[in-house]
């Protein structure tokens, strides 16, 4: 599928698909009913509001919709728009159906940008929301909530447009077919954009008078689109070689990276885990030739150059979305949960193959930031932190990066102390402003802030090395690392008493399992108890609140309600695909952290429900959402590994290591399934599915089972525990045989009763398909055994 996206002039770093010219949204369209006068009901409110504007008091807002019912922060959000907004939902189907009217389906997500853009520009237009009431049934959907919906309808706008993003904006027949769309509109007619209030008016035009061949359309599009959609394996095909699969990705990877800043494109910069991932598995597997020392030198080259950027948060920890320029400086302010989660597994696994203590600072910091900002008192983790703010408590607008930019000035009277021992007359703000790059006019390009929010505004980045600093002010490398800590200090107080951004408080079971594998990969690598304890913490919150145990199905979302007391919707929204590969790969990591087999046996139960709920016996693989709802007018298979990898992806390595893990083999061959289903995309473009090229070398290569015979308090049994913690080695699962015979592995592996302790110490096997190395009690040993031997070894 063709996803061009076309760079908007309006915004630093927007990319949005380009709407339909006026022409497009003419043809094909059909005449239909009169539409009726009826405006909207709203709902009576009592809740109060800021209206906005520069020390306005709280009053009685003068519109309340039907999502002011509703638990997700985006719907709530515009419960006070004078559009009559409805939740996907029957009722909207029902009214649509009933008045025969197009719907009008936007979908976005709280910390949106350009979806605030929207919002304020149209949707809280009272002219604009008439148009809508009057001649449209809109739906606001939270795509967070609801990434089944997204999918479906963002298939549409990319097929059509030839890109995608947020806002989405889809007009729909009553019986939810797409017809057209985009995503950001302005609200009026510019030179090259047509507005959001033409584009109603003309489509609202077509339905009453060429309905029948807009009707048309919509079916020809949708006929289009199911067959474009669809993947699907052959009972006889085999899973492509993985060696083609994953030099063909390291290939096109190494074409895409830059050399001089790393990352994989020009510009916008985003953090790509699933690319470092599978560079560090590459590299695992020809760790002997250039091509597997050039995959980890652009691994950690990247993660360096990120780590130093303004995309990573210096005061405040944690990393922005993304960068909107090629030096990974200035970047677009939002934090993700789902991001913070991959990189602290990447940048864990970046010192566990350097031993550079640089690379465990980070991930050390992303965590940090994870468990003061982004974490619920009951235990989960919170999505998002938006990118706007208001840049004083007295302000009446937010500005992107408010919250995070300094100027010069503030950093001059935050920081003016003498430095002893510096070159004379130099300040604590000196030294800070030099290393990170302040300059007294900002310094942020004007072609990257058009709508002036920056100007005269520092993004922090690191300019040069702690050494060279050191040299340009004539100090040693302690006392400069200690001046610059007490600076960030200093400044984290004063950002302290800024408004802080708007926090989106709705857990995900998808995402906080992506968090958990971060705490439990850090703990267990760095040798830090209380990561793994976040890790646990969070999980037994997944077992309450977003785990039914009488069904056995895991629940999508849950959202921090009044009194901080964790609430669930009235009608409680089903897990996805998503939810049940992050959270079983979550439960895995967490099960090596802590050796706690509750987790393990969980992760497998929740294997078989994710077998029964998604899989495909027909085409193979697991689709994206369950069977059974009539609003969905398909269902997906995801075939790219974007921001986060795609599910299928993720599923062949849990595939592998609960076959491990519990002696059912048909699982190792659901792997292979998956992996001959997205052959062709596997063999042409892997670069597209890098998290999948990398489960392929697990499979065929087979994963090893470390097994530690020994006693989980001896220190002997640590000892090796630690050192499997220590090697970089992708195609392992790790076990403890604890000598416990009713204990949930030995029921389910009954070849860990033929494993013995030797001379009474704790001991290590190294098995392949249950059959197993000769015993070895020294780390040494281990070290060795878990080492790939030469190149393209397992």
């Amino acid at each position: 599928m063709k996803q061009t996206l076309q760079r908007c002039s309006l915004s630093q770093g927007c990319w949005v698909a380009v709407p339909p010219p006026p022409q497009a949204l003419q043809k094909g369209a059909g005449a239909g009913a009169g539409l009726g006068e009826r405006r909207c009901v709203f709902l009576k409110g009592s809740m109060t509001m800021a209206t906005g504007g520069k020390n306005s008091e709280p009053s009685v807002p003068r519109y309340t919709n039907r999502l002011i019912n509703e638990k997700s922060p985006y719907l709530l959000q515009h419960a006070h728009n004078p559009v009559d907004w409805y939740p996907w939902g029957q009722e909207a189907f029902d009214k649509a159906e009933k008045e025969n009217k197009l719907i009008f389906l936007s979908v976005g997500y709280s910390t949106c940008h350009w979806c605030h853009v929207m919002e304020e520009e149209s949707f809280k237009n009272k002219e604009i929301g008439e148009i809508m009431n009057k001649n449209f049934v809109c739906i606001k959907v939270d795509r967070e909530e609801r990434p089944d919906v997204d999918k479906v309808y963002m298939t549409f706008v990319q097929a059509t447009s030839g890109g995608g993003g947020w806002p989405m904006s889809v007009w729909l027949t009553p019986d939810l077919k797409p017809f057209a769309g985009g995503t950001y509109f302005p609200p009026d007619d510019r030179v090259y954009r047509v507005g959001f209030r033409t584009v109603l008016l003309r489509i609202a035009e077509q339905w009453k008078q060429n309905k029948d061949a807009l009707l048309e359309s919509s079916q020809k599009i949708m006929e289009a689109l199911l067959i474009q959609a669809e993947i699907r394996g052959q009972a006889q095909e085999s899973p492509p070689p993985s060696e083609e699969v994953m030099a063909t990705c390291f290939q096109q990877l190494s074409k895409s990276y830059d050399e001089e800043y790393g990352g994989f494109s020009e510009f916008p910069k985003f953090p790509t885990p699933v690319n470092l991932n599978f560079l560090f598995t590459y590299w695992a597997l020809h760790r002997t030739t250039p091509e597997g020392a050039r995959a980890l030198q652009m691994a950690l080259h990247t993660l360096k150059m990120m780590a130093y950027g303004g995309i990573h948060d210096h005061i405040g920890q944690g990393f922005h979305r993304y960068s909107t320029d090629q030096h990974w400086h200035v970047p677009h302010f939002e934090k993700m949960l789902y991001d913070q989660g991959q990189l602290a597994a990447a940048y864990t696994k970046a010192f566990q193959i350097s031993g550079d203590e640089f690379f465990a600072d980070v991930a050390g910091d992303i965590l940090l930031y994870v468990s003061r900002d982004l974490s619920d008192q009951a235990g989960g983790f919170y999505s998002a932190e938006d990118a706007d703010s208001y840049p004083t408590a007295t302000s009446g607008e937010k500005r992107e990066g408010a919250f995070c930019v300094w100027s010069a000035e503030e950093i001059r009277a935050l920081l003016p102390d003498p430095v002893e021992g510096a070159t004379e007359g130099t300040t604590l703000g000196d030294v800070f402003m030099h290393h990170y790059g302040v300059k007294e006019g900002g310094n942020v390009s004007p072609m990257k802030d058009p709508h002036k929010e920056l100007k005269g505004k520092n993004v922090l980045i690191v300019q040069s090395s702690l050494e060279l600093t050191a040299a340009r002010f004539g100090l040693e490398l302690g006392r400069l690392s200690a001046l610059l800590r007490e600076s960030r200090q200093r400044l984290s107080a004063a950002r302290a008493q800024r408004p802080r951004p708007h926090l989106d408080t709705k857990m995900l079971a998808s995402w906080n399992g992506l968090m958990i594998s971060g705490f439990a990969l850090a703990g267990a690598t760095l040798a830090k108890e209380e990561y793994v304890s976040r890790a646990v913490q969070a999980a037994s919150f997944l077992q309450r609140h977003l785990f039914d145990p009488t069904s056995g199905r895991l629940l999508r979302s849950c959202y921090r309600g009044k009194d901080n007391m964790v609430e669930q919707s009235a009608v409680p929204i089903q897990g996805f695909l998503e939810d049940y590969v992050f959270v079983i790969q979550a439960l895995f990591d967490l099960y090596e952290a802590s050796l706690d087999q509750g987790w393990l046996e969980w992760a497998l139960q929740l294997q078989h429900m994710q077998d029964k709920l998604f899989w495909d016996p027909k085409g193979f693989a697991y689709f994206s959402s369950e069977a059974g709802d009539p609003s969905l007018l398909f269902r997906l298979k995801d075939d790219q590994d974007g921001a986060e990898p795609s599910a299928n992806s993720v599923t062949v390595t849990n595939l592998l290591r609960a076959a491990c893990y519990s002696g059912h083999m048909e699982w190792v061959e659901k792997a292979g399934r998956i992996l001959a289903a997205f052959s062709e995309r596997l063999l042409k473009i892997p670069v597209a599915l890098p998290e999948m090229a990398r489960a392929s070398a697990a499979f065929h290569h087979t994963l090893k089972q470390v097994v530690i015979c020994g006693d989980p308090q001896g220190e002997d049994t640590k000892d090796l525990l630690r050192c499997v913690h220590s090697v970089f080695c992708p195609n392992k699962v790790l076990m403890l045989a604890d000598g416990d015979g009713a204990a949930f592995l030995r029921r389910q592996l009954p070849f860990l009763s033929s494993l013995e302790r030797r001379d009474g110490k704790a001991t290590a096997y190294l098995c392949s398909n249950f059959a197993c190395s000769l015993p070895v009690t020294s780390p040494q040993e281990l070290r060795t055994m878990l080492a790939p031997r030469a190149s393209g070894a397992p």
